[in-house]
């Protein structure tokens, strides 16, 4: 028997394939990690894209809403500024019957020998001014004054005696709150 030997060095062949093969399995490696970290960067990418194009989407959105409010907000002043000269309207409209009837009611109770010379109207309080030939005269218009339906508390601030062309006459301040008394003078107030 002969005994053969192998004299090609077939550990260093090996060796060399199997560093040929770790050299390719690790560049195939490094490979697929920047294919890899340069897909996870385009996707993250675009995952910020998407979300900031949802963020100024719901920018746009809000400010849209925004300016809707404060259109809104705007119509219900203009609303409230509307109502409010609607209701100052209709209290002219009411005050406007009003005045007509307490000037009416006024001259109706004024009794014959009462002169007025001045008068003066501040929301609901006037105040009257004028010569009467005696005290009972002013005496009576208050009272007539007090049953009215338009007139409440007449108070008498001053009341002179004066002579005047050979008689004495009265001169006089009134106080008097024009209010509505009573539901039947409302109610022809408004029909007025």
């Amino acid at each position: 028997m002969t005994t053969r030997v192998n004299l090609l060095p077939w550990r260093e062949i090996r060796r060399r394939e199997k560093d040929r093969q770790l050299l390719s399995a690790s560049i195939a490696t490094w490979i697929l990690m920047v294919v890899v970290v340069f897909y996870a960067q385009w996707y993250m990418n675009d995952v910020i894209d998407h979300q900031k194009n949802r963020n100024s989407f719901l920018h746009s959105e809000i400010s849209k809403l925004e300016k809707q409010i404060e259109e809104i907000e705007d119509l219900k002043r203009r609303k409230d500024a509307l109502l409010a000269r609607m209701e100052i309207i209709q209290r002219l409209q009411s005050d406007r019957t009003k005045i007509v009837h307490v000037f009416d009611d006024l001259v109706r109770n004024l009794p014959e020998g009462i002169y007025l010379t001045q008068f003066a109207k501040k929301k609901n309080a006037m105040a009257l001014n004028g010569f009467a030939q005696s005290n009972a005269r002013v005496s009576a218009l208050m009272n007539s004054l007090e049953a009215s339906d338009w007139f409440t508390n007449a108070n008498l601030d001053v009341i002179n005696v004066t002579p005047k062309g050979g008689s004495r006459i009265s001169k006089f301040s009134l106080k008097v709150r024009a209010e509505i008394k009573n539901d039947k003078s409302s109610a022809i107030a408004e029909k007025g």
